[in-house]
């Protein structure tokens, strides 16, 4: 797979880089503001991004918006974000179409490399991927939306959806069946009001839903 990647740090940028050409990813540009991230995008071989948030040239939301933007030019796009702090309203934009193939994590993260490449390979895949800071977060601060229509098991299974966990993952975590988990997640959708879709869409739509507070 051929992968733009963003990164101002040059050291963080050149690790990265390493990184995912050992793991069979090909870095078509290793870009380090937003001028030369839009033109990389643009290319039309690339097939995913690994962007950061901050970047040159005020460091406040270039990566982001360069993401919304080359998903709304080239639908579905997979884009995984980076950003050293937990700004759910950043998770919210990025998900905002409710296409799916999105990661947002902390570049804490970045340091357990089996769990960043995971992360990247289930958004490659079409997946959703949250940190699980940004789900903890979300957790201590909601009250009064349609997801405290849930089982406190339901919220469970809906937190580890949200880490882009498949039923097969949600269920070894929780110590249930499949069977089980495929249950609690059709009562979410019910309770969310979802109505019928693809089931990837459906995921989607429900951690919107979970993280809109």
């Amino acid at each position: 797979m051929h992968v733009v990647l963003a990164e101002d740090h040059a050291l963080l940028r050149a690790g990265l880089t390493q990184l995912l050409e050992a793991k069979g990813y090909t870095v078509i540009a290793a870009v380090d503001n937003l001028p030369a991230l839009e033109r990389a995008l643009r290319e039309p071989s690339a097939e995913a991004a690994v962007v950061d948030v901050r970047m040159p040239p005020t460091f406040t939301d270039e990566g982001l918006r360069a993401a919304i933007a080359v998903r709304e030019e080239r639908p579905g796009f997979p884009v995984l974000v980076l950003s050293q702090y937990v700004e759910q309203l950043y998770a919210r934009e990025l998900l905002a179409s409710g296409q799916g193939a999105v990661g947002y994590l902390l570049k804490d993260r970045v340091s357990d490399v089996s769990e960043f490449v995971d992360a990247l390979r289930r958004v490659a895949a079409g997946g959703t991927v949250l940190d699980p800071e940004v789900v903890a977060s979300v957790l201590a601060r909601q009250s009064d939306t349609p997801v405290d229509r849930l089982t406190p098991r339901e919220r469970e299974v809906l937190a580890l959806m949200a880490e882009g966990r498949g039923n097969a993952a949600i269920a070894a975590a929780l110590v249930v069946t499949e069977k089980a988990v495929a249950k609690h997640i059709n009562s979410i959708f019910a309770k969310l009001d979802l109505p019928a879709d693809t089931d990837d869409h459906r995921r989607v739509r429900a951690v919107l839903e979970w993280l809109r507070i």
